[in-house]
């Protein structure tokens, strides 16, 4: 599925500067009046809107999994066989993409698998062999935020500069330090190592964005120390009231 990078509301918060930026990005010049931040804001949506309507003109190619096993199964496009799923003993990561004989991903789930075959196969990029240990891992901050937005892309996610969000809602954070990947999610005070970058975005679409879930999430937050609190937490503190203190007030 194709996602427009930008929403509305995110554009909206930018300033000229960095609009024009992400206009040069994508390719965009506005004809409108330069000097208006909503030209470009207009100017950017426009031309995401026209790149979804070509990419959903295309039907995507619609994949079949045969069941040869409990353990085993093929992938098929067109029927022709393009990867196949199986398990060993790997005590944490027991399911194996397969393709043409080769090793090209693992997960604890087999669903994590399959999506790696859609993902990959809808990208062209499912043949390509995984990088040996003798490559340098991704080290620059522009690699890093490069991997981030391609697995972002694909659940709609939209990065901020204070982290990853979903309809205008915080998810958390992602990054890589030292060749390691690791995810924040929101509530939470400590980075979780992951294996990968497309783990942890998948990390990031666990989270329940639900209203009772943002209530536990501002009684969390009373808790912690003040110095480590975001200014999207700050903001949430303050638009939030617990219900009883409220009424104890009135009673007194």
């Amino acid at each position: 599925m194709t996602y427009p990078k930008y929403t509305q509301q995110a554009l909206c918060r930018y300033n000229l500067p960095r609009l024009k930026r992400i206009a040069t990005e994508l390719g965009v010049t506005p004809t409108l009046d330069k000097r208006a931040a909503q030209t470009w804001v207009n100017a950017i949506i426009t031309h995401q809107s026209t790149q979804i309507q070509k990419a959903q003109s295309i039907p995507p190619e619609k994949l079949t999994t045969v069941e040869i096993s409990f353990y085993d199964h093929e992938t098929y496009a067109a029927f022709k066989l393009i990867a196949s799923i199986t398990h060993d003993d790997n005590l944490t990561q027991p399911w194996v993409v397969m393709v043409n004989g080769v090793e090209q991903f693992r997960a604890n789930t087999w669903a994590r698998c399959h999506r790696f075959i859609q993902w990959h196969h809808q990208d062209g990029t499912l043949n390509e062999p995984l990088p040996t240990q003798t490559e340098a891992p991704c080290t620059t901050g522009n690699e890093v935020m490069a991997q981030i937005f391609n697995e972002c892309e694909k659940y709609g996610f939209e990065i901020l500069d204070d982290g990853i969000y979903h309809n205008d809602v915080k998810l958390g954070e992602v990054g890589c330090t030292n060749g390691t990947w690791w995810v924040m999610r929101i509530g939470e005070c400590q980075q979780q190592p992951c294996d990968s970058v497309l783990d942890a975005v998948w990390w990031l679409s666990m989270v329940d964005v639900l209203p009772t879930a943002e209530v536990a999430d501002c009684e969390e937050l009373l808790d912690r120390p003040f110095e480590i609190l975001t200014n999207e937490e700050w903001g949430q503190l303050r638009e939030y009231e617990p219900v009883a203190e409220s009424r104890e007030l009135v009673t007194a």
